[in-house]
Order: C-alpha cells, then sequence, then structure tokens
C-alpha cells in the first residue's frame, strides 16, 4: 500500500487535500484487493472438483437443479477444466491462458470448443430425457 502512495506521489496534484487523495488510493486499492481475493476463491472452488470422480447418468445434474459451472466440470478432463474455468471464473482472454498453460494460442481455443462441445452434447442428452 505504501509504495502505491509513494509511486503516485508524482501524480498528486493538490486540486484536493492530500488526506483525501490518500483515502481514494486506500479505497481502490482495497477493492482492488477484495476482487482479486474473490476471483481467487471461485477459482480454487471451481479446481477443487475431484477429477478422478466418475461421472455417471446417476449423477449428472438435471437442468432444472440449480448449480453453475462446477457441476458440469467433472465431464472433461482437468487441463480442458482447467481451460475452461481460467476462461469463466477467472474470466482470462486466451492469449492469458496459453501463457498461464504453456500452449499455443490455437491449441488453447481447440481445446476449449471441444470441451465446450462435448458439454453441449452431454447437456442435450440430459435435457432430452
Amino acid at each position: 500500500m505504501m509504495l502505491k502512495v509513494l509511486y503516485g506521489l508524482k501524480n498528486f496534484e493538490g486540486k484536493s487535500k492530500f488526506k483525501t487523495w490518500l483515502y481514494s488510493i486506500t479505497y481502490n486499492e482495497c477493492i482492488t484487493q477484495y476482487r482479486k481475493e474473490r476471483r481467487k476463491r471461485r477459482l480454487m472452488d471451481a479446481l477443487s472438483l475431484d477429477p478422478l470422480e466418475e461421472a455417471s447418468e446417476e449423477k449428472a445434474p438435471k437442468p432444472e437443479e440449480k448449480g453453475g459451472l462446477d457441476r458440469w466440470l467433472v465431464y472433461v478432463n482437468p487441463i480442458d477444466r482447467e481451460i475452461l474455468v481460467l476462461r469463466f471464473v477467472a474470466e482470462l482472454e486466451f492469449q492469458e491462458i496459453a501463457d498461464i498453460m504453456h500452449m499455443g494460442l490455437s491449441a488453447t481455443k481447440m481445446r476449449y470448443k471441444r470441451a465446450l462441445d462435448k458439454l453441449r452434447e452431454k447437456f442435450a442428452g440430459i435435457a432430452e430425457t
């Protein structure tokens, strides 16, 4: 926090009181940290699914049941699951996901598309029953 203030000091124009400026920086940094933590919690929750859990028709969520992406992620392999979580939960761009996963951009996009196709196919099969 103090480093933000020190680095931002050159931008202080004196149009408001120093106390007001300092409060703004502190407030904005707190909001930023809160958002990062919330995103991190959501990401950790989504990644904590058991990758070895067997996906069966009996365990399959019904379309009318409540639940988010995490209820469907058991149907894709762990690498594709991570790509989906980084895209939907962490809201990262494909290039960022590719960098994190140490994959090429086109490979990342293809795995993303195939994982979504698999989920759509699975959901369509359940929705028809």
